[in-house]
């Protein structure tokens, strides 16, 4: 009995996944990383639900415009959306980016400004911990 080969592709030979997959993958992965729901997506890119699903399912590619909006709102560029996904290198930073995004220049700088005094405050105390635990 003879196997039945099939040829490799290029994606199987070197363990790339398809752009559709790759893409669907990244979208995917940078909405929830920032929070962000499908709908909540979609309303901000003016398409609706169903596209943005099709999207990251790989059903669908979305038109070079549409990309292009995709990476402007996922805070990110059309080259990472296309890559190969990489770990996120944190979905916390990512995440507080996507909130800070929604607010005006004065209460950006509010809120940047009570994180930065917050992380002070608790590295002095972390501290002042550590030297009494040493004395």
């Amino acid at each position: 009995m003879v196997a039945n080969k099939k040829p490799k592709t290029q994606a199987a030979r070197t363990g790339n996944s398809s752009l559709p997959a790759r893409l669907s993958k990244n979208i995917a992965s940078r909405r929830h990383a920032l929070g962000l729901t499908q709908a909540q997506l979609a309303e901000r890119l003016d398409i609706d639900t169903e596209t943005l699903s099709r999207f990251e399912r790989g059903r669908h590619l979305p038109s070079l415009a549409t990309l292009e909006k995709l990476a402007e709102q996922l805070q990110t560029t059309i080259a990472a959306l296309l890559d190969e996904p990489a770990p996120q290198a944190d979905d916390d930073a990512l995440a507080m980016t996507a909130w800070l995004m929604a607010l005006d220049d004065h209460d950006r700088n509010f809120v940047r400004d009570q994180l930065k005094q917050t992380c002070h405050h608790l590295e002095e105390l972390h501290a002042r911990e550590a030297q009494g635990l040493r004395s």
